[in-house]
C-alpha cells in the first residue's frame, strides 16, 4: 500500500488533518498560530511537525525544509472563513476590507512554492462570489492544475448537522472530483448516544457548561422539547428577551433528536448565538456534544485550558474530520489510480 504526504495549512485544531490522516495520508507539517488550536492539534498528531507562526511569516521552501526529499502529494487548507460569511455580490468593496480575506492568496502562494501532486481546499459558499477567489482559479490553472469546485452539504457525507461548504480539489496527474455525496445521514440521536450522559461523565470536556441567571435559565425551561423555538414560548417570557435582540427563530432554539444539528459555530455554547440548546434537557450542548456533531471522534483531546468562547470557537471552525476524511480518501484514491 502506498503511504501518501500531505500538509495541512491553517490547521486549526486538527479536523482536517484527523480526516487525511484516516484516508491514510502522513500529515507531516501543519500550519496554524493560534495557542489555543496548537495544544489541541499536538495533542492528537503527535508525530506531525507544527509550524507555530502567521502563515505570511512563512515561506513555502521552510514546509519543503520539513518535507525533505518526499513528494507533497496532497496540500490541504481551510483558511479562516470569517472574512466570508458575509460577501454578497453586491457588497465587494466592504468584503475587501478584511485581512483575512487575503489568506486565500497565501493558500496559492503555497502551492505555486511546493508544487504538491494534489490540493484539496474549504470555505464557506461566500468565496466563491469573490474576487480573489477567481484569481485563486486563475493561478492554479496557470500551474496546470486540474480543477473541481462546488457548494456541497456536509449533512449529505454522514455528518449530523447541516453545514454547506465550498470544496476546490486539484490535481496535476489528471482529472480530478469532489468526492460525491455518500447518502449517508446521521441524526442527533445517534449522535449522542455514543458517549454517557451529562450528570454521569468523567469527561471533562462533557462537564462543561454555562451558568445562566435564573432568568435565562426559565427561559430555557420554557422551550419545548426537541426542536421547540421562542416562537413557542409564552409572550409573558419574552418580553423582557426583546431588549437583548432575541428574536431569531433560532436564538434559543432546540436541537431535534432526529434530525441533524443546525451549523455548529463559534458561538456553540452560547443559546444566545443559535439552536444550540439539548434537546431535551434544560442546557446548552456541551463542548463533547458539540465536537461529536463536527464528527471529532469521542475520545478526541480537547485542551481546555481556555475561555469557553474560544473553545467553542475552535471547534465550530473546525471541519468536520468525516467529511475531510471522504474527500481525502477520494484524492487517495485519484492518486492510486494515476501513479499505478
Amino acid at each position: 500500500m502506498n503511504t501518501y504526504i500531505s500538509a495541512d495549512l491553517f490547521s486549526g485544531c486538527g479536523g482536517l488533518s484527523a480526516g487525511m490522516s484516516e484516508a491514510g495520508f502522513d500529515v507531516k507539517v501543519a500550519i496554524e498560530n493560534n495557542e489555543y488550536a496548537i495544544k489541541t492539534f499536538k495533542k492528537n498528531h503527535g508525530d506531525c511537525e507544527v509550524i507555530s507562526e502567521d502563515i505570511r511569516k512563512i515561506s513555502p521552501e521552510e514546509v519543503q525544509e520539513y518535507l525533505g526529499d518526499n513528494i507533497l502529494h496532497l496540500l490541504a487548507g481551510c483558511p479562516p472563513c470569517q472574512g466570508f460569511s458575509s460577501i454578497r455580490k453586491l457588497n465587494k468593496k466592504r468584503s475587501r476590507k478584511d485581512p483575512r480575506n487575503a489568506l486565500v492568496d497565501e493558500y496559492l502562494r503555497f502551492v505555486e512554492g511546493i508544487k504538491p501532486l494534489t490540493i484539496m481546499m474549504e470555505n464557506v459558499p461566500g468565496l466563491e462570489s469573490y474576487y480573489k477567489f477567481d484569481d485563486l482559479i486563475r493561478g492554479l490553472k496557470k500551474l496546470d492544475y486540474k480543477l473541481d469546485y462546488r457548494v456541497v452539504n456536509v449533512k449529505n457525507y454522514g455528518v449530523p448537522q447541516s453545514r454547506r461548504r465550498l470544496v476546490l480539489v486539484g490535481s496535476l496527474l489528471g482529472d480530478i472530483e469532489v468526492a460525491e455525496e455518500t447518502g449517508e445521514a446521521k441524526t442527533v440521536r445517534e449522535t449522542f448516544d455514543e458517549i454517557e450522559s451529562f450528570e454521569e461523565t468523567t469527561d471533562p470536556l462533557h462537564k462543561i457548561t454555562v451558568n445562566h441567571t435564573k432568568r435565562i435559565q426559565k427561559l430555557i425551561s420554557e422551550v419545548p422539547h426537541n426542536g421547540g423555538s421562542l416562537s413557542d414560548v409564552d409572550p409573558e417570557y419574552l418580553s423582557c428577551h426583546q431588549k437583548e435582540n432575541v428574536g431569531f427563530n433560532d436564538v434559543y432554539g432546540r436541537l431535534r433528536w432526529d434530525d441533524y444539528s443546525t451549523t455548529i459555530t463559534g458561538g456553540c455554547l452560547n443559546p444566545s448565538k443559535g439552536r444550540f440548546l439539548h434537546p431535551e434537557e434544560d442546557r446548552v450542548i456541551t463542548p463533547r456534544e458539540a465536537s461529536l456533531l463536527q464528527t471529532f471522534p469521542k475520545d478526541y483531546k480537547f485542551s481546555t485550558d481556555m475561555p469557553k468562547n474560544a473553545l467553542a470557537s475552535m471547534i465550530g471552525n473546525a471541519l468536520p474530520p468525516k467529511f475531510s476524511y471522504i474527500q481525502s480518501n477520494n484524492i487517495k484514491e485519484h492518486l492510486n489510480q494515476q501513479l499505478q
